[in-house]
């Protein structure tokens, strides 16, 4: 079994956020860039799958900038055999996103693809969902438990109203939530071991994809700074605060 984990270059969850003096994004110029959180939730579940013995291959997948080898090379000192970088300077949409995946689950055939349930930059919660309806694949999302077996995924879901399991055969889509693990640190013999894995540079073109974005960013601003709290004297002095000046009641 095979199975392909896309991993997103995003700043470093650390990193303040800061957004560029014309308004027209965030600065990450010398700014730390890491993988997206919830993609390593899926490198190290994918990993798991495999140290278990029920997938023979984990491939690592990103789309940006030639910077996004460093994730991929995090992700095989993880223990993903392979990356594939989806190389281009274009702003990459999650449509895009899900069409390049889409290409590359062509060309590779895949027998699920396990994706974090958003990134944290856009935090958009599409790509997964998109990539499922472009393959014409059964989907699950917000994982907290994934079992594989007999052609089968039976996969553990957050909801609401609490858990939801579902049963779905594979091929599938699945996106990880937080609670479905814990990714381990990457070993520094590892690491060196993933300088050694091979790593393919396709262009958008060699797929056939479009990555041209359909969205238009016009503004982007800090949000409001929190006001200072005060103090009330009694339950009436607070209901009046509420009523006249929060106007919530």
């Amino acid at each position: 079994m095979k199975i392909l984990v896309p991993v997103k270059r995003v700043v470093d969850y650390n990193v303040k956020v800061r957004v560029k003096a014309d308004g027209t994004g965030v600065d990450i110029a010398n700014v730390k860039m890491s993988m997206n959180p919830f993609d390593e939730i899926a490198v190290e579940e994918a990993v798991r799958l495999k140290e278990a013995g029920i997938v023979s291959e984990v491939i690592a997948v990103s789309a940006g900038v030639a910077g996004c080898q460093e994730t991929l090379r995090t992700a095989m000192a993880i223990g993903a055999d392979r990356g594939i970088l989806v190389e281009t300077d274009a702003e990459l949409q999650p449509l895009a996103v899900a069409k390049l995946l889409k290409a590359l689950c062509d060309r590779e055939q895949p027998q699920a693809v396990i994706c974090g349930k958003q990134a944290i930059d856009d935090d958009a919660n599409q790509t997964g969902q998109m990539l499922a309806a472009l393959l014409g694949w059964p989907q699950a999302t917000f994982a907290s438990k994934v079992v594989l077996a007999a052609g089968q995924a039976t996969v553990t879901r957050e909801v609401d109203g609490g858990l939801e399991t579902l049963a779905l055969p594979l091929p599938a889509v699945i996106t990880t939530d937080l609670r479905l693990n814990e990714p381990r640190y990457a070993t520094l013999p590892n690491i060196m071991k993933a300088k050694k894995k091979p790593l393919d540079t396709v262009k958008p073109a060699d797929l056939g994809v479009d990555v041209a974005p359909r969205l238009k960013t016009l503004k982007v601003s800090e949000p409001p700074k929190r006001q200072a709290g005060v103090k009330v004297a009694d339950v009436a002095d607070l209901v009046a605060k509420l009523k006249n000046e929060a106007k919530v009641i």
